[in-house]
């Protein structure tokens, strides 16, 4: 005798300029839900990446299927310069957490809510499903489902590599998010040296749009 099929979907890195995007799903029964809060698992932002490590090795031991969808840089900077408003980040992950729900195919799905509205958010997956699912989307969802807490580890731990991955090619840049001096200053020599971004920054936001800006006027200045 199974119990529910639980999924829970979470995301890492929709803020940063650099890297990926990163949407976990798992998939647990739910006779073996006290197995995956046994873990200890939580939010991964209050984890250090050593325990993240970790847990994500157990999460994946435990749980019955996952999927792991990265966003590159270039579809985040396609969807943002030319969706329509509502349609933006928003919609994409909504589609991507949908396309998860549609592999998993679990009797619930949890998922850390990305609009300001999480019904709203709840009705752009509905709408992306074949089946009816029930969704419960919920801001903060990692905080109160371990369910979405090993979805997040999952995503965290990816994304992480990824960057480790960048860095091991391009140098230390830093965090990859816009507040992070160290960041700024890599764009800064980087657009010095080639006069564009390279591929795994995300052109489209605005800090990256600016520095580019003050540089091309430096340039006229200098010409002038």
């Amino acid at each position: 005798m199974h119990g529910l099929r639980l999924c829970g979907i979470d995301d890492a890195g929709r803020g940063p300029v650099i890297g990926p995007l990163v949407i976990a799903g798992v998939l647990i029964d739910e006779e073996r839900l006290p197995n995956l809060i046994r873990l200890g698992v939580r939010d991964s932002k209050t984890l250090s990446p050593r325990r993240r490590e970790y847990l994500a090795g157990e999460i994946l031991k435990i749980v019955e299927d996952y999927r792991v969808v990265k966003v590159p840089p270039s579809e985040i900077d396609r969807v943002v310069e030319h969706g329509r408003r509502l349609n933006r980040l928003n919609r994409l992950e909504a589609r991507i957490m949908a396309s998860i729900i549609r592999d998993l195919k679990p009797d619930i799905a949890y998922v850390d809510a990305s609009d300001i509205l999480p019904e709203r958010f709840r009705q752009h997956i509905a709408e992306e499903l074949p089946f009816t699912v029930k969704i419960v989307s919920e801001h903060k969802a990692d905080r109160t489902y371990p369910i979405v807490s090993a979805a997040s580890i999952v995503a965290k731990v990816e994304r992480d590599r990824e960057i480790e991955s960048l860095k091991q090619i391009y140098g230390d840049f830093g965090s990859g998010y816009a507040a992070d001096p160290k960041t700024i200053s890599f764009l800064k020599r980087w657009i010095e040296e080639h006069g564009s971004y390279p591929d795994f920054v995300r052109k489209s936001w605005k800090t990256v749009k600016i520095l580019l800006r003050d540089r091309e006027r430096l340039r006229q200045k200098r010409l002038q």
